[in-house]
């Protein structure tokens, strides 16, 4: 989407938006305090972090970038399901230790380094060979690499694109959730919702 003027946070203050949904909404828009991992250990957490920063990276954003480890752990910590698992996957909270276990091998059999140390383009081939379903370390043997991946992924830009900033980023006005959607024809929308951009012509 180019840049528009519309703005999340006066959509958010109007009345096309339950108190439930206002509530959780500007909890996510505040400045998020320092996090304590519940489940994972500290080093565990940076990992995801970092990982996390490669999968996502936001290199433009004016302020911090949206937390996206925080709600991992929590999920993990409350013993929460994501609502899907493939069948090649332990549940979850095995394959979250598994899975970052064998990062940080991947990492020191590509570069005898831990993830953390290495450099983003390093960090990028290691995630690379995850992605693929070839990376070396001896937890691939017991947890599927590329299911592992789709997973981890999923999860990151689920709780990404949850986020009123990204919703923002991309003209989303669907948390909305009150009625009062009247446009609803091809190519009407609400006054609340921004226009789409205008596409480049091709001859």
């Amino acid at each position: 989407m180019s840049e528009s003027t519309f703005s999340v946070e006066p959509l958010l203050a109007s009345a096309h938006v339950s108190d439930a949904t206002r509530a959780a909404l500007l909890a996510r828009l505040a400045a998020p305090a320092a996090y304590v991992p519940q489940l994972l250990a500290p080093e565990a957490y940076a990992l995801l972090e970092a990982v996390a920063a490669r999968l996502l990276p936001q290199p433009d954003r004016p302020t911090a970038p949206i937390p996206l480890a925080p709600a991992i752990d929590q999920r993990l910590a409350a013993g929460r399901a994501d609502g899907w698992r493939y069948d090649a996957l332990p549940p979850d909270r095995e394959a979250y230790r598994l899975g970052l276990g064998g990062i940080q091998e991947t990492a020191q059999a590509m570069f005898q380094a831990d993830f953390l140390a290495l450099a983003a383009k390093q960090q990028d081939a290691v995630m690379q060979q995850l992605a693929a379903g070839n990376p070396p370390g001896p937890a691939w043997e017991t947890l599927n690499a590329t299911r592992f991946f789709e997973e981890l992924l999923a999860e990151l830009t689920t709780t990404y694109y949850a986020h009123p900033l990204a919703q923002q980023e991309i003209g989303y006005a669907g948390f909305a959730d009150l009625p009062g959607w009247t446009k609803i024809g091809l190519n009407e929308r609400e006054p609340r919702e921004p226009a789409l951009p205008t596409l480049p012509s091709h001859s």
